[in-house]
């Protein structure tokens, strides 16, 4: 549904009254339904209560770290597939790059420009609606069988967004399914940061530095999971990412 339609409600998760009052008025200005909650404990209940469009997520609150928090968020059901934006008066990179690492959709730091905030907001909401385009599948009549794909010991299942990887299902992020999905349909071609951006992402232009990095770097350790010896992405260093083509269909 389009953003014009309808007030998407945005959890704001906030442990300063100043900021969070700010943040209320201009997301409220701008069409949107802003719900505050100070504590983690809150944020837990009212997402549980209504999943929200998408959540701001401060990383200092007063009870729960709020690194801890989007992993709780995510678990909750229908908690993985809702946007998160980190926010914090915290600039280091570190923080930036794990914010990423655990699946966080964008990331601000105090001080902030409210406008940019919005416009970030609305970027997320805007390509969480729909799947990118090339990653899209022409509808079908039935349901498809999982694809099993040549020379490469995946099976992906378009209906369910899944991914198999020698069997297994992996537990991916919806960027990190983008990926490996766009990875598996050209194998052994390289995909610059630009192009994943572009087509995972839709609108490269406002994500942080280092995002693609961060989600190849989580989806790495997943596929590692399964298979601790094999290499399946691998790095053209200068120029981006590939599948391999040389990956037994089975393991040893």
């Amino acid at each position: 549904m389009s953003l014009l339609l309808h007030k998407p409600r945005i959890l704001v998760v906030e442990d300063e009254s100043g900021i969070a009052d700010t943040l209320q008025y201009v997301l409220a200005t701008d069409g949107f339904t802003p719900v505050w909650c100070s504590t983690a404990q809150q944020a837990l209940q009212a997402f549980s209560a209504e999943l929200p469009a998408l959540v701001i997520l401060d990383i200092g609150l007063p009870d729960l770290n709020g690194f801890e928090l989007f992993k709780r968020l995510q678990a909750l059901p229908g908690g993985a597939g809702v946007p998160m934006l980190f926010l914090t008066a915290r600039s280091d990179e570190i923080d930036r790059v794990v914010g990423l690492e655990l699946g966080a959709d964008d990331y601000i730091a105090k001080p902030f420009s409210p406008r940019e905030l919005v416009a970030r907001v609305r970027a997320i909401l805007r390509r969480s609606e729909r799947p990118p385009a090339d990653l899209q599948s022409p509808p079908t009549a039935s349901p498809a069988p999982p694809t099993a794909l040549p020379a490469t010991p995946f099976a992906l299942d378009e209906e369910r967004r899944h991914i198999r990887f020698y069997g297994r299902v992996l537990e991916l992020s919806r960027y990190e399914y983008g990926i490996l999905r766009l990875l598996l349909c050209r194998p052994g071609r390289v995909f610059s940061r630009d192009e994943l951006l572009d087509q995972v992402w839709q609108d490269g232009s406002g994500s942080i530095d280092r995002t693609v990095d961060a989600h190849i770097k989580t989806l790495r350790a997943k596929l590692k999971a399964v298979a601790p010896h094999a290499e399946p992405i691998r790095t053209s260093r200068g120029s981006g990412y590939a599948l391999s083509e040389d990956l037994p269909a089975q393991l040893p």
